[in-house]
């Protein structure tokens, strides 16, 4: 393969809903470039971007696939992204390398859910949009509707540069309002013949012409000039306002195509190559805020988007050129970790044909084996560079579950699996919580979850089970309490012996000290001779006060006393959960001038502070969601309906773009498979985001469930 320049280069995300033919449109446009020989089918399972045995078994892509088609001395990199939302992941890293989209249409459905919910993310990631309505061959097909639909999501953005002749089964042929001519399409290989349009439909045509050339002057006011004074454009002046206008997300041509039959696709081809941006007119930012020109005389500079474990090959790193030349034998360094790298061999690829190259410029993608070190959002460079480009942000989860190998001998393996899924896809957040004694796997949701638990019991041959997670729940009190615990213990020999006397009350972030109390009808003024403050790495604090006078419990014992507090806060005495929000006065007690120990005064402590916590009005705290749920208008009733019976409290409610937007407090405890219930009720056409907010005491009821519960376990234990 040839070096391409910077300006050769474009960089295309190319994305649409399951099932809308990406899949099949990436075999076109690789046979149009002569990248293969021949074409493969998704139900043949032999295409290059759905290469992996879950996408073969599934039928649709899973993971994000680089490939590149080489096109009127241009090299066009493409990513094939997965379809459904519940792998969003592969879409946001090709975002980050990209610099424009092309969003595939099915023509028998119109606008759908994943056209909806990928077009917002490239909204939020500023990249210009090409729209390509696909299957205009299938016998379902529908033009006109699918215009309307688009037309109805996107507004006056759509700009038709085509329109088909006919559909279904006679779709060979379709209109270009740019060149103003017919293209007619001969085999099902992509030849084709530029005929003149029609008497019949030249009326339309014209006025399409018409109307693009006045949507592409409005672009730029020098070709706006022109159109008036001309009464339109030419073809080479109305491309130039489409590059404009599209660079600015302000215009999105529309284009007809058949992946299947190879109509319209070199064409397409053609129209990316002159209307989308090369890399050279794009900019990057370091995690510093330094702005990187994509300058292939700048210092050599790559960031990895991707990783992926491969069968015979090991660690490939999948990566953007940001700036420079990166040649084979170049080594870098890892600007995350400090470490040096050795680009042993760089690859252009295509699924998993891989083309040694010896050199990449800056804007183009490609591929490396057996780095050492790094992984997805790492930045490498040369020449004593240390910029870190900014990370890729993913959403946030939407799905959790506990993880457990269904044979104790498989943990560690478990783990091992986990990490490395982890590092492949960033959006799988793995936890090992100690609190909750579970592994915690989250995710965008269920079908993610799913295809997960396909790759350990297939691929890795290992049984495991998907369990409910347990609810990270803290404890904490209400009032004020005191209480005394002796620790006596005689056997023969030394004996133990300590006795500790304690009061506890809430601590109240700002609240000043208090030193007198009143127990038991008694008034107790307290002489606080030291104050230690704790902050607890659950959250909250515990305010610990030593306020022994007269010697009644040795100095050398108050931090055996600490730690017996602080084990019980650990593992809170209502339901095992934390403990948080505490002050803790340690005022009275009697030693042993021979069995006293710090063992004893360990457990001294830890069960007055029990003591005195179940007496002082305890209160299981639950973690609290913020949950924005952006739901079609006529979803809303039993959206609002469902979250009503999650206990959500309803915050707000906005409108954006012909969605309704919920904004609710939601305890976690009611969160299990949300996402999968949301799909369910609006069909997949709901998205939402969920993040932690604060802790609550949960309603009297719920808590005596808990009790109940905890009082089970224990019971069984």
């Amino acid at each position: 393969m040839k070096t391409y320049s910077t300006e050769q280069i474009r960089n295309v995300v190319l994305m649409g809903n399951t099932k809308s033919g990406k899949t099949t449109l990436a075999e076109a446009m690789m046979m149009e470039g002569k990248v293969i020989d021949r074409r493969g089918t998704v139900e043949a399972k032999n295409t290059v971007c759905d290469n992996t045995e879950i996408e073969q078994l599934y039928q649709r892509s899973i993971y994000p696939t680089l490939f590149y088609t080489e096109f009127m001395d241009h090299k066009l990199n493409f990513i094939d992204t997965p379809g459904s939302d519940d792998f969003i992941g592969g879409l946001i890293s090709a975002f980050k390398v990209a610099d424009s989209g092309v969003m595939i249409v099915n023509a028998q459905q119109g606008v759908e859910v994943g056209t909806e919910i990928f077009s917002r993310y490239a909204e939020q990631h500023r990249k210009p949009l090409i729209l390509a309505v696909n299957q205009l061959d299938h016998e379902k097909a529908n033009w006109e509707t699918t215009l309307d639909s688009l037309h109805e999501c996107f507004g006056n953005k759509v700009c038709p540069l085509q329109f088909p002749v006919s559909t279904g089964a006679d779709f060979n042929s379709f209109i270009d309002v740019v060149s103003m001519k017919e293209y007619r399409f001969t085999d099902d290989n992509g030849a084709f013949e530029v005929v003149d349009i029609p008497a019949d439909l030249k009326e339309k045509a014209d006025e399409m012409h018409a109307a693009l050339a006045e949507l592409a002057a409005e672009a730029d006011e020098s070709l706006m000039e022109v159109f008036f004074e001309n009464g339109g454009l030419k073809p080479e002046e109305i491309i130039k306002g489409l590059v404009i206008g599209f660079q600015k997300c302000e215009i999105m041509p529309l284009l007809v195509i058949s992946g299947k039959k190879d109509i319209g696709v070199k064409r397409m081809l053609e129209l990316i190559t002159l209307i989308a941006p090369d890399p050279s007119v794009t900019v990057s930012k370091t995690t510093s805020g330094e702005i990187i020109p994509c300058d292939p005389k700048g210092v050599p500079s790559l960031y990895i988007y991707k990783t992926a474990l491969e069968q015979h090959l090991g660690d490939v790193a999948f990566f953007r050129v940001m700036s420079g030349k990166i040649t084979e034998s170049m080594d870098l360094i890892n600007a995350n970790n400090d470490s040096k790298e050795r680009l042993s061999a760089i690859f252009a690829a295509a699924g998993k044909k891989r083309e040694k190259v010896t050199e990449l410029m800056a804007g183009d993608m490609g591929c490396t084996v057996k780095l050492k070190s790094a992984k997805t959002g790492h930045t490498l460079n040369g020449n004593g560079k240390d910029w870190q480009f900014e990370p890729i942000v993913f959403p946030p989860s939407k799905f959790r579950t506990a993880i457990k190998a269904k044979s104790e001998k498989d943990d560690e393996k478990l783990g091992e699996i986990l990490n490395r899924a982890a590092a492949e896809d960033p959006t799988i957040v793995v936890e090992y919580s100690k609190e909750l004694k579970q592994i915690i796997l989250s995710g965008q949701g269920e079908h993610h979850i799913n295809t997960l638990k396909w790759q350990i019991n297939n691929t890795h041959k290992m049984e495991i089970d998907l369990l409910s997670p347990k609810i990270p729940y803290r404890e904490t009190i209400t009032k004020m309490a005191a209480s005394s615990y002796r620790h006596k213990k005689q056997s023969g020999g030394a004996g133990q012996f300590g006795e500790v006397h304690l009061l506890i009350e809430p601590y109240i972030e700002g609240a000043p000290d208090n030193n007198r109390f009143k127990v038991d009808g008694k008034d107790l003024v307290l002489n606080i001779k030291g104050k230690d403050e704790y902050i607890m790495d659950w959250g909250g604090k515990l305010i610990y006060h030593n306020c022994i006078v007269g010697g009644s419990i040795d100095a050398r014992f108050m931090p055996a006393i600490l730690k017996g507090v602080m084990e019980k806060m650990e593992e809170g005495p209502l339901t095992g959960s934390y403990a948080r929000d505490i002050k803790c006065y340690i005022y009275d007690g009697k030693m042993h001038p021979v069995d006293s120990n710090e063992i004893s005064f360990k457990l001294a402590g830890r069960n007055a502070f029990k003591d005195a916590f179940k007496k002082a009005g305890p209160k299981i705290m639950e973690p609290i969601y913020i949950v924005e749920v952006m739901v079609p208008s006529d979803c809303m009733g039993d959206v609002m309906s469902d979250l009503q019976n999650r206990r959500a409290l309803i915050e707000g409610m906005s409108s954006e773009k012909g969605f309704q937007i919920l904004k609710a407090r939601v305890p976690l405890a009611e969160l299990n498979k949300y996402s999968t219930t949301l799909s369910s009720l609006t069909s997949g056409r709901a998205s939402f985001t969920m993040n932690f907010l604060e802790y609550a005491q949960v309603p009297s009821d719920v808590q005596e469930k808990l009790l109940k519960e905890y009082e089970e376990e224990e019971k069984d234990e």
